[in-house]
Order: C-alpha cells, then sequence, then structure tokens
C-alpha cells in the first residue's frame, strides 16, 4: 500500500473513531490534505518539527481533532498531512497557534513545495481494539 493510501487509511479510522462515521455529522468539519515536497537532506529535521507540531496541536487545540503525516515509502521527501477540524473556525485559530507559526518558522526552509487540497468525507470508519 503507498504513502498516500496508507494516509488515507489511517485519516479515516481515526477520523470515524472521533466523529461517530456518520457523514452527517461531518458535514460541518473542515478537512484537507497538504502534500510537501521537502529538501531530502532536511528529512530528519522536518519530521522532527512536524511530529513536535502535530503533538502539540492535538493536546492543547480542542477543535483540532486529527492530524496525520506520512512520508512516501520509497521518497522521504513527499509528505502528505491529512488534516481534520472541527470546522472551519477551528483551522483558522490552528493557523494563527504559537505552537503552528514556530512549526512554518522552523520548516520554511525545508519546504520546496505545497499543497493544500481541501477534502469531503464519503464514508470514515474505524475498528478500535
Amino acid at each position: 500500500m503507498d504513502g498516500g493510501r496508507l494516509l488515507i487509511l489511517a485519516a479515516s479510522c481515526l477520523a470515524s473513531t472521533l466523529c461517530s462515521t456518520a457523514y452527517a455529522e461531518t458535514q460541518g468539519q473542515y478537512l484537507q490534505m497538504a502534500e510537501i515536497e521537502i529538501d531530502p537532506a532536511q528529512a530528519d529535521s522536518y519530521k522532527a518539527a512536524v511530529k513536535e507540531q502535530i503533538e502539540t496541536a492535538i493536546r492543547v487545540e480542542p477543535g483540532v481533532l486529527a492530524l496525520y503525516a506520512v512520508y512516501e515509502k520509497d521518497n522521504l521527501s513527499l509528505v502528505r498531512v491529512f488534516e481534520i477540524y472541527a470546522d472551519a473556525d477551528a483551522y483558522k485559530a490552528h493557523l494563527e497557534t504559537p505552537h503552528f507559526r514556530q512549526y512554518k518558522a522552523t520548516t520554511q526552509q525545508m519546504v520546496r513545495s505545497l499543497k493544500l487540497i481541501q477534502t469531503v468525507p464519503i464514508a470514515l470508519g474505524a475498528k478500535v481494539k
């Protein structure tokens, strides 16, 4: 399974756990995927920065429901982040947090390209053990 499909599967699993799987309950949420190309020479530094940013956002921001960051198995420089927020206002608030601003400043010279893709859930499901 490639990184993109694995990311979508993992995001779907957590999202459904957090969002009770019903599409009607996800309509107000804000979902997007970020496709990021990073400088391969800075892959380890980027991974550390994104990990710290995600852990902080999940811990301190009630409107951040899920954040997943993965890179392609055979290409460390291609990163995808799947994001689920309670709503668009939660996403906007996330962009203004000190930890997100620090992440952006830290990774500015590492990122070669960034593409944000707004998404709409079709079906979200998870199995919780």
